[in-house]
């Protein structure tokens, strides 16, 4: 590489950016908390869900799916992104492919290799706003880690599900699409015009001009009251 050229990746970044590497960090850090300052330390390094990397962890897996009949799981591609490959399952046939049992020949395997996923813990009751999934998407440059120094982009954006959340059938498509985030279609990043508009009207109607910051475009923030108070209702 050239001196002049620049990317915006860091060596190793993959570490932290595939789904599989990312999980195995998070339960060495919660380990090494553990070591170092007790299972109490390590027990507030709860902000993940139960995760298991299949093949490999098929068997370690079963035995967390019998544990707690029942619940909700989610199965990820471990290196997909736009929500691509994902699906909800409650039932084991239904990732009969990730058995790492012997099940299937040395031929078939050739045939049909088996995509590294991630088994991850549903959460079944999420925070929602309006009854709707929603993220806040929020920009920040990274330019050290050791040591870390970051800048948090001011502008940001909100997303939000054009379906009301619900588990009453994993089956059905529309519950699926409130899972993909990333999926554009099944997400309405609210117009620009129509969100001036409406913040211009609800702001002047509760003297509530100074959550944008003083800006005349509305932040995350006021996208979210926004949305809270039903100005988004279909």
């Amino acid at each position: 590489m050239e001196e002049h050229v620049r990317i915006c990746h860091f060596r190793n970044h993959y570490e932290l950016t595939r789904k599989n590497f990312m999980v195995k960090n998070l339960k060495r850090f919660r380990k090494q908390l553990e070591r170092e300052s007790g299972r109490l330390e390590a027990a507030k390094c709860d902000f993940f869900p139960k995760t298991f990397e299949l093949p490999s962890e098929y068997h370690l897996f079963v035995e967390e799916f019998r544990r707690n009949p029942g619940i909700t799981w989610i199965m990820k591609p471990v290196a997909r992104s736009q929500g691509k490959g994902i699906f909800l399952f409650r039932k084991l046939k239904d990732i009969i492919d990730w058995r790492k049992d012997g099940s299937r020949t040395d031929e078939q395997r050739d045939e049909i290799p088996v995509e590294n996923y991630v088994a991850q813990r549903y959460i079944e009751n999420p925070y929602l706003i309006g009854g709707r999934k929603f993220d806040l998407r929020v920009y920040v440059l990274v330019t050290s880690y050791i040591p870390l120094r970051a800048w948090l982009y001011r502008d940001g954006f909100a997303r939000f599900s054009n379906t009301r959340f619900t588990l009453s059938s994993i089956d059905d498509q529309c519950i699926l699409f409130l899972v993909l985030l990333a999926t554009s279609s099944t997400f309405s990043c609210v117009g620009v015009s129509k969100m001036h508009k409406l913040w211009s009207h609800w702001s002047a109607a509760h003297a509530c001009d100074d959550v944008t910051g003083g800006s005349s475009r509305p932040s995350i923030l006021g996208i979210v009251v926004l949305f809270s108070a039903g100005y988004f209702e279909e």
